[in-house]
């Protein structure tokens, strides 16, 4: 399975993940080549576990994330402001990137989330605030060139 979490502690034996309203207990799991191999419990065989494949499975909530993580969901739609809460744009994607994920706003503008101010998004939900250097944005836009 791809993951879409960074929290191995999905994966761990005694786990539950969800797939609609049906339940799969992990009973054994290792990383193998950035994708996971898991077993759960009940799958005894190749062809129920070719069953499953395609299948989203979700985790229980584990609890508040660190200080400097957000939720996609948080930061989609999100109007993006820097430190002065200058209007930068609206968030309408988030791409994965090996450096950084990077915010994509409606105008094709690609800000590292790097840049995304150590605070809690929920603190002032719907805003996101960054902190980029000067001229970063001229150079991301489309079409856009350096100095």
């Amino acid at each position: 399975m791809t993951p879409t979490t960074n929290r191995a502690e999905r994966f761990a034996v005694g786990s539950v993940l969800w797939a609609g309203d049906r339940c799969w207990t992990v009973v054994s799991a290792r990383p193998h080549q950035g994708r996971w191999l898991l077993r759960f419990a009940g799958v005894d065989d190749r062809t129920q576990a070719e069953s499953l494949h395609g299948v989203v499975l979700e985790g229980e909530p584990l609890g508040p994330l660190p200080h400097d993580e957000h939720w996609v969901h948080e930061l989609i739609g999100a109007a993006l402001v820097d430190r002065t809460g200058a209007r930068l744009g609206r968030v309408v994607a988030v791409e994965a990137n090996p450096a950084s994920d990077l915010l994509v706003l409606e105008d094709g503008a690609l800000v590292p989330v790097a840049f995304v101010v150590d605070e809690r998004v929920e603190e002032r939900p719907g805003v996101v605030v960054v902190d980029v250097p000067a001229g970063l944005l001229d150079v991301n836009r489309p079409g856009g060139t350096a100095e």
